[in-house]
């Protein structure tokens, strides 16, 4: 059988496969927690200051969301081309830009129902990760699905903001959780076989950015589950 050499241990190629896999999962996760923990703070810190009110009442609230797709797809369309340390600190720019945003919530939301939904969150983001990592099913079918359904979503939601529709917005909802749930699975075996295939043997550079694109998709899977299961579980301050 087969062997080589990875650290210090001899082992078989397969083997060596499943910990390359298991290192590079271990730094996308990492990244992943520390863009939460980044958006997080900021979100708490703006709201507990009372710069949440003043971010939702101007023109700065709309100027942080074009900023923030911005930032998404130059980081996913020139993620080859960039240094690794400029994609870092894109991804916690981006973080950081999107706790400006998020610290709106606690303006509609208690702190303890924001704090359940996001336990409830964390529960079901962790069921799914461990079923894209165990699973032997091809979810790429599935990947290819849920994006449509992401787009379909995204239209949806322009469109409710001319018709205001509380049917479609609970609809909306509903499929929007569905979506993120199976996106998480996809996205995870996605770079578990990222890990696999050998990006641990391209560098240093190549290893962080691979972390950071996947952090990134991992990211906003969470967050926009969150918020999704926000609409449902969410107390009204009112």
């Amino acid at each position: 059988m087969q062997q080589t050499q990875y650290g210090t241990n001899s082992m078989t190629v397969a083997q060596a496969r499943v910990e390359a896999s298991t290192v590079f999962l271990a730094r996308v996760f990492n990244w992943m927690a520390i863009g939460l923990g980044v958006t997080g703070v900021v979100a708490f810190l703006t709201a507990s200051t009372g710069l949440a009110l003043s971010i939702v009442a101007s023109p700065a609230f709309f100027i942080l969301i074009i900023a923030e797709l911005g930032l998404v797809f130059y980081l996913s369309a020139r993620i080859e081309k960039i240094q690794a340390s400029t994609a870092t600190g894109l991804f916690l720019l981006y973080s950081l830009l999107n706790g400006l945003t998020l610290s709106t919530i606690f303006l509609a939301y208690t702190r303890t129902s924001i704090g359940g939904t996001f336990l409830i969150t964390a529960g079901m983001f962790g069921a799914m990760a461990v079923y894209g990592l165990v699973t032997r099913r091809d979810l790429s079918g599935v990947g290819s699905f849920m994006f449509m359904g992401l787009i379909g979503i995204i239209l949806a939601s322009i469109v409710n903001i001319f018709l205001k529709s509380s049917s479609l917005y609970w609809a909306i909802s509903v499929i929007g959780v569905l979506v993120f749930v199976g996106l998480t699975a996809y996205d995870v075996q996605r770079i578990k076989q990222m890990g696999e295939q050998g990006i641990m043997a391209q560098g240093e550079s190549a290893i962080r950015k691979g972390a950071i694109i996947g952090a990134l998709a991992l990211y906003l899977d969470f967050i926009n589950l969150f918020l999704m299961l926000l609409r449902f579980f969410g107390g009204s301050r009112d």
